[in-house]
């Protein structure tokens, strides 16, 4: 995991899991996560670009 990408997760978690699994259901996932609270979707942001 390079340092753009934990940046990435902090400051704009949708932008993160596009640029990594695209504009998928995983990127749905995590605006709507981000809507409902900054954490949960840096959370997600994380778990899906550390796989």
């Amino acid at each position: 995991m390079s340092i753009l990408t934990i940046i990435l997760n902090i400051f704009l978690p949708p932008l993160s899991v596009a640029m990594n699994k695209g504009l998928g259901k995983d990127f749905i996932i995590n605006v709507i996560l981000t809507l409902l609270g900054g954490i949960p979707g840096m959370i997600h942001a994380f778990y899906v670009t550390s796989k």
